[in-house]
């Protein structure tokens, strides 16, 4: 992450000492881990104050770090084929409060995840709305999302070969919307197909959702403010390609 990071601001004179960059994240992947309250951070580890740790997560975010960073971990996958373009899934998932109403739930506030994967279940977008936005609203914003990933020969690649998506995604415009990007759809059918034979592929989607439930912080919503539940996300969708990495080339 080192030369992803923004310049230190200018050190005023007096007062007490930057905290480095790395206790920061050291604090902040607790926080995203065990979803510990900022303010409950234990002292041994020596990351300063939660406060601190926050208003790190809080400037990196604004700076765009967590999207170069997860870009440059899809760069260093996909330079070594470990990202299969052939097929990919798109699912979501809905958890915590705030942003929006959840229909079948009560009318409870709620977030929805919407998660692009490739064939092996590799995060490659991630957007965030709220629970009342139907899930075929955002397929385009999602397929558009995937950053430009290099491979080991050949142009960059952002788009996969084909989509499988369950039946939450069967209307016209979401085909249309694919058949426009040159994008094989395998999208199920409302009333005339089961969605067991289309469970064969898209399981890889549902257990790349379950690995972001890992992360506490994510389980349940806690942040008042979008752009620090983004940021938690997109670092776990990082920390989860770098899983990826370590199993296959390390």
């Amino acid at each position: 992450m080192a030369p992803l990071l923004p310049p230190e601001p200018a050190k005023p004179k007096g007062g007490r000492p930057r905290r480095s960059d790395r206790v920061a994240l050291t604090g902040i992947l607790f926080v995203l881990r065990s979803g510990t309250p900022w303010e409950l951070l234990p002292r041994e580890m020596v990351c300063g104050s939660g406060m601190t740790c926050w208003r790190r997560l809080r400037d990196w975010q604004k700076a765009g770090v967590w999207n170069h960073l997860q870009q440059t971990l899809l760069g260093r996958l996909g330079r070594r084929n470990g990202i299969d373009f052939s097929s990919a899934s798109i699912g979501c998932k809905k958890g915590g409060p705030a942003l929006g109403p959840i229909p079948t739930d009560r009318g409870k506030l709620g977030t929805k995840r919407h998660v692009l994967t490739d064939a092996k279940g590799v995060p490659l977008a991630l957007k965030l709305t709220g629970a009342n936005v139907h899930d075929s609203r955002m397929l385009e914003a999602v397929v558009d999302a995937v950053p430009p990933i290099r491979q080991c020969w050949g142009r960059p690649r952002k788009r996969p070969s084909g989509l499988h998506a369950d039946k939450t995604y069967d209307h016209r415009r979401c085909r249309q919307a694919l058949t426009r990007r040159r994008i094989q759809h395998r999208i199920a059918r409302r009333g005339s197909e089961s969605s067991q034979r289309l469970g064969r592929r898209r399981w890889v989607v549902e257990r790349t959702l379950a690995w972001f439930a890992r992360f506490r912080r994510l389980a349940i919503r806690y942040e008042r403010r979008s752009d620090i539940h983004l940021a938690f996300s997109m670092l776990a969708a990082a920390l989860v390609v770098r899983r990826f990495i370590e199993r296959w080339f390390c």
